[in-house]
């Protein structure tokens, strides 16, 4: 359990009484295995990209500044569920956390393309009216999540791209950011890994996500990433595109992916548990399920999501052996899950 400064305890328990609730409010810094059943009073998840991360194969430093990474974002969004904020503004400040912290793979610590240029991709989505906007190969804006946001409210379009989309953040009041934001000594060295003749082709990790369901049950879905290191310039995933990595209905789920973008896309993936849910009446669990587990792997490919339904059921599978990740409750009790073996595949 971790310890919390009696300022950010008070601000916690004052948030667990906005929503009708009683509890704990410390965090779980390192949760045991959560099993097989189904994870319930969830308002808030986040995710930090599907992959391998073994037990004991990082520092505990690390795994520290991961998990803190986690909870950072999730209670950010969690105060402003907690005075009532709409689940959009939730889903927004959690992923601006993320793109923020140079551990994941979105704004700083974004992977480098084959030119040695950042290109950051994002979407948003509203369950209430399925209002979207999202943006891809942005160079110079320091949070594409919020640019995507800009997209949906501030403009006729639903998807911003290149320097349109930058110069859109700039007209809009957005401060240009310069490419060296963006550097961090890790991924630079991992390009001139993947520069080796005999390198093998590898996703970038590390994408961000975010899922919400407010006081009124209405639910919303957001997704960051810098996209594949050594990529092709120009190359865009799915995490910009609504439908394959991110999706939000308020009648039935809000989805965050992250994997072999390409797949996602060709699979429709986020939508695709939605649709399962509306057409067959499938839970949350068994609907992402099918679609991560099957579908995915039938089309050659891997990777996760974090699927939150309005009840505020959560599920969490993945193909990869692992995926980070992180939860809230109605009462305040944060989860974060980083090893392989904390988070149930099915």
């Amino acid at each position: 359990m971790s310890t919390l400064r009696p300022r950010l305890l008070i601000a916690v328990l004052a948030a667990a009484t906005a929503f009708g609730v009683s509890g704990s409010a410390g965090a779980e810094s390192a949760p045991p295995p959560s099993g097989d059943g189904p994870i319930r009073g969830v308002v808030l998840a986040v995710h930090g990209g599907a992959g391998s991360l073994p037990r004991g194969s990082i520092t505990p430093e690390r795994e520290r500044a991961y998990r803190d990474g986690l909870e950072k974002a999730l209670r950010t969004g969690y105060r402003l569920l907690a005075d009532g904020r709409p689940s959009l503004d939730a889903v927004e400040a959690a992923v601006r956390v993320l793109e923020d912290d140079p551990l994941f793979n979105a704004g700083k610590g974004a992977v480098f393309n084959t030119d040695a240029e950042h290109e950051l991709d994002a979407s948003i989505m509203d369950g209430r009216d399925l209002r979207s906007g999202a943006v891809a190969g942005v160079h110079n804006t320091k949070n594409p999540i919020s640019l995507a946001r800009m997209v949906m409210e501030r403009s006729p379009h639903v998807l911003m791209a290149g320097a349109g989309a930058d110069t859109f953040a700039l007209r809009n009041g957005v401060p240009y950011t310069t490419q060296d934001y963006y550097f961090t000594q890790r991924r630079w060295d991992s390009l001139m890994e993947a520069k080796q003749p005999d390198a093998e082709p590898k996703e970038g990790g590390g994408t961000v996500g975010a899922v919400a369901v407010d006081r009124s049950r209405e639910v919303a879905a957001a997704t960051s990433t810098g996209g594949l290191t050594n990529k092709l310039v120009g190359r865009v995933g799915d995490s910009p595109i609504i439908g394959a990595g991110t999706y939000a209905n308020s009648r039935t789920v809000a989805v965050s992916c992250t994997g072999t973008g390409e797949v996602f896309i060709r699979g429709v993936a986020a939508y695709d548990i939605s649709a399962i849910m509306e057409y067959t009446g499938a839970p949350v669990r068994r609907a992402a399920s099918k679609v991560v587990n099957e579908k995915i792997p039938a089309l050659g490919a891997t990777g996760g999501v974090i699927a939150l339904d309005p009840r505020g059921t959560l599920a969490t599978p993945h193909s990869t052996p692992g995926l980070i990740n992180g939860y809230i409750t109605r009462d305040g009790r944060v989860v974060t899950r980083v090893y392989n073996d904390e988070t149930p595949a099915g």
